[in-house]
């Protein structure tokens, strides 16, 4: 064998990736392909923001959620208090779609010798009801109801305010298989306040017990009182009685007998005081009663609360739950068809700029930027978001770049003309076509024209190899994906040193990953590569700062 045959087989310039590297330190993917890995703290924000859910379309739910677990315990063994800042920092601040994978990191905590520091952050993670019955059920997988726990979570109630806590017991009163009483149960929380000891009393009772309760006299708290009140009132002579009741005390729509929710004047009652997320995923019975119509008085004030970026922050309303709620409200009718409406175009339009809105502030970077969104195969699976594919995920914060950076362009990853396509492995020859996301898109229409893209076999090269064959002076690329790349000629990291050396562009590559695994294309030597957490909403301006260098 003569010299340059043998270069060929050991040179690191150019290897398939289905082989790896010599000398670089790779593992392979759960598609056959050889990436890296990232370290465990990166592993942990990925969790916390993108979860496990559903899985991959490689790996089950249950082995991803085993496997992200394990990250969890080695960031606590290594540094426990910067894991419990980022589960808390994370869970806070509404970066992630979901706050569920912060709650069980925080239980991981707890119940893996931290517990100490991460009950302290019990009620920073657990804002709600619901959070804390999510806390329960993974305290009872992980070990049980400890006296630290217990006191935790008694504590959760002692430290509300007596009006939050009032609204808590009779908004969230049961999830997750738990209720407030199973946890008073358990907690015992001791007060010397009359006032929060009469609502743990209630909240204690069996539903039977405060039915009763109410016959003889009304509660003590106001709204505990209006609650058991509106309960009775369920028919259309009542209307006048039960809007006063609702404007008076701010009942939220859980407290409303859905007999009484088909009249729009309870939605009107209500609406003033309606919480953000409540709104937005409210937004097509509004509409179905007739309370929202074109030209109507009342698309104002939902229009004024969609638009309001700062109490959007506030409410930790994540830009992809606006995404799902825009696509469910454009649909006109639910997934089963039973509930129909006539979307109110003003509205559609302010969710569409609210969408954009969520996302923390970007200046752009100014930088010639490709963007490539893997529509392979695998990224047909569910994200963590079960509404969206990780495919339309990928469209979505696409189209983010796309609006933020004036010299920007969008491609797929795709098959070549006349490749089949389908089959496990996405099928066809992998190649790239244009992706025509405009800066004056509408949001769903974005993710529509990603998932029309003829899907192929999965290479992350291809934004360098093509951009290189068809000399586009590409200074950063963007490739949004599930890192499961396989089927190129060059691994992604070659091809883009490459790129560099034949065009003489510095470029850079930042790599969006779509799903919680613990792979990257990214060479973690590479200064010049970047990889960020998709549906992160503090991404974008990380993206932007990373790209001027």
């Amino acid at each position: 064998m003569n010299a340059k045959k043998m270069a060929a087989h050991v040179g690191n310039k150019v290897t398939p990736q289905l082989e790896k590297v010599l000398g670089m330190p790779q593992v392979q993917n759960s598609a056959g392909g050889f990436v890296f890995a990232v370290d465990n703290w990166k592993r942990l924000e990925r969790f916390l923001i993108l979860g496990t859910e559903g899985g991959t379309y490689y790996v089950g739910e249950r082995p991803l959620t085993k496997d992200n677990a394990q990250a969890v315990l080695a960031c606590l063994a290594e540094n426990p208090v910067r894991t419990i800042s980022t589960i808390v920092e994370i869970s806070d601040s509404g970066r992630a779609p979901k706050n569920g994978p912060a709650i069980l990191a925080l239980i991981l905590a707890a119940k893996s010798g931290h517990g100490t520091l991460a009950l302290a952050a019990l009620s920073k993670v657990c804002r709600i009801g619901t959070h804390l019955f999510e806390a329960a059920e993974y305290v009872k997988a992980l070990g049980g109801w400890g006296s630290a726990t217990r006191r935790a979570f008694g504590k959760w109630y002692l430290d509300r305010k007596i009006d939050s806590l009032a609204m808590q017991l009779i908004k969230y009163q049961q999830r997750e298989g738990w209720s407030h009483r199973d946890i008073l149960r358990k907690a015992h929380p001791g007060t010397d306040e009359l006032d929060r000891k009469a609502l743990f009393t209630w909240a204690a009772m069996t539903a039977k017990e405060r039915n009763k309760a109410a016959e003889s006299a009304p509660h003590s708290h106001p709204l505990v009182a209006a609650f058991h009140a509106a309960k009775s009132l369920t028919k259309k002579e009542n209307l006048p009685e039960l809007c006063k009741l609702i404007t008076t005390h701010g009942l939220p729509h859980e407290c409303v007998p859905n007999e009484m929710k088909q009249y729009p004047e309870v939605w009107e009652a209500m609406l003033p005081s309606m919480g953000l997320m409540a709104c937005l995923r409210n937004l097509a019975k509004m509409t179905s009663v007739g309370l929202l119509v074109p030209l109507g008085s009342n698309n104002s004030e939902v229009i004024k609360k969609l638009s309001n970026v700062e109490e959007m922050k506030k409410a930790r309303v994540h830009p992809m739950a606006i995404l799902v709620g825009l696509r469910t409200y454009e649909l006109g009718h639910g997934i089963k068809g039973k509930l129909t409406w006539t979307p109110v175009p003003q509205i559609i339009e302010c969710l569409n700029d609210a969408f954009y809105s969520a996302f923390d502030a970007v200046e752009p970077s100014g930088k010639a930027t490709m963007v490539a969104v893997d529509c392979s195969g695998s990224m047909s699976a569910p994200s963590s978001i079960p509404e969206l594919s990780c495919r339309e995920g990928a469209a979505a914060m696409a189209m983010v770049t796309v609006r933020t950076e004036p010299n920007s362009m969008a491609v797929g990853f795709s098959t070549t003309q006349g490749g089949a396509f389908g089959g496990k492995w996405g099928g066809g020859d992998p190649g790239l076509m244009p992706i025509n996301l405009t800066k004056s898109m509408r949001i769903t229409d974005a993710v529509q024209e990603a998932a029309e893209v003829p899907f192929g076999g999965t290479d992350c090269s291809l934004p360098m190899r093509i951009a290189l064959k068809k000399k586009i002076p590409a200074e950063v690329f963007h490739v949004i994906t599930d890192n499961e790349t396989w089927a190129g000629p060059i691994h992604p990291f070659q091809a883009l040193r490459e790129y560099r050396e034949k065009t003489g562009i510095p470029a850079k590559l930042v790599v969006v990953a779509m799903t919680a695994t613990e792979f990257t294309i990214a060479d973690p030597s590479d200064s010049g590569m970047l990889d960020v957490v998709g549906f992160d909403s503090s991404v974008p301006p990380v993206m932007a700062d990373f790209a001027r260098g």
